[in-house]
């Protein structure tokens, strides 16, 4: 006996992956339904390469009652409005939006680093997925935090416009092929030019000069690793459609090398290592689009600190920044929780 599983936000690029990676993933659903605002309602989504297509229900009007699990994909505001609605009518959310992820009756999880902390949803039947650049990096860090405990972490994200949804993704190419053309490249999505730039602000300036994407990362990190951990970030938007990428400094409260922790992330759950010192041994965002693991790269020792380590941390966005580890919440919480499918 399978689950029954809504997916809310079914036409957005998330919503769209989520289906995707169920349909992949061979996700034990007995029954899937799609659910979007009315915009969307008749609109027809496709179950990955199965064939199969969904037509899409307006969420306003659909009952979640006798549904055991729903993806949500439909930012803050519809999080706010729905997810309460669906959690107490049973069906346990697992919420992709930033709504809940400090609250601390929600779990904030990653299923690699931090599985048992999921036994935390029954204060509110909702589970928190963290923000994209907080997953693939926890990923990495965990097994390292586990050997050698970490002190400090020090991080520039490289975050691909998919991160902004389809509208940062439209504002890349029509700027792209208007510089082509020359034509003005006006921005829109975003606060300056994308098309062959970099811009140093991603989501709103907050008191203290960071950007709350910033915050997200550390607040996220703490929850999810330890509060102990100091945690700095620098976020970075760039002209690169899908594939999020971080340069990660580390400093450790005990020895380790280079060769060890190498040695630790070869083994660890959700992690490739491609780190060849050589022209190309490493992974680009071009590389991981499509994939589920995190790459890690130039892993190597850095002298300026006591314990200290450099590393390249490189995942897709849309899918373990955002539905592979809703899907794979999804899948622990039906092993330990549910146990329909067992």
């Amino acid at each position: 006996m399978g689950y029954r599983v809504v997916v809310a936000g079914a036409t957005g690029s998330v919503g769209r992956e989520m289906l995707n990676i169920l349909a992949e993933r061979e996700f034990p659903a007995d029954e899937i339904a799609v659910v979007a605002s009315s915009r969307s309602t008749g609109d027809m989504v496709d179950y990955g390469e199965t064939g199969k297509q969904f037509r899409v229900q307006n969420i306003e009007h659909f009952d979640p009652e006798g549904w055991d699990i729903a993806l949500f994909a439909i930012g803050s505001e519809g999080s706010k409005l729905h997810a309460p609605r669906f959690a107490a009518a049973g069906c346990t959310v697992i919420d992709n939006s930033s709504l809940y992820r400090m609250d601390p009756d929600v779990p904030l999880i990653v299923p690699e680093v931090n599985p048992e902390a999921i036994a935390g949803y029954r204060a509110k039947n909702i589970i928190a997925n963290p923000n994209c650049s907080t997953a693939q990096m926890v990923v990495a860090l965990k097994p390292l935090h586990d050997a050698a405990t970490i002190k400090r972490v020090v991080v520039a994200t490289y975050q691909s416009v998919s991160g902004a949804g389809k509208a940062g993704m439209d504002e890349l190419f029509e700027q792209s092929r208007n510089i082509f053309v020359g034509d003005p490249a006006t921005p829109s999505k975003f606060t300056k030019q994308i098309a062959f730039n970099v811009i140093p602000h991603i989501d709103s300036f907050l008191d203290d000069g960071s950007t709350k994407e910033e915050w997200k990362m550390v607040v996220e990190t703490k929850k999810i690793l330890g509060a102990r951990i100091k945690v700095h970030a620098t976020c970075v938007r760039v002209p690169v459609f899908v594939g999020h990428s971080e340069a990660i400094n580390i400093e450790f409260g005990d020895e380790i090398s280079a060769a060890e922790a190498k040695r630790i992330l070869r083994e660890a759950p959700g992690v490739m290592l491609v780190d060849k010192h050589e022209d190309g041994g490493y992974v680009t965002p071009v590389e991981c689009v499509g994939e589920y693991a995190t790459f890690v790269s130039r892993v190597r020792e850095d002298p300026t600190v006591d314990n200290g380590l450099s590393l390249w941390c490189v995942s897709d966005n849309l899918r373990k920044g955002a539905a592979l580890n809703a899907v794979q919440i999804a899948e622990l919480f039906g092993r330990r929780h549910l146990q329909k499918a067992a």
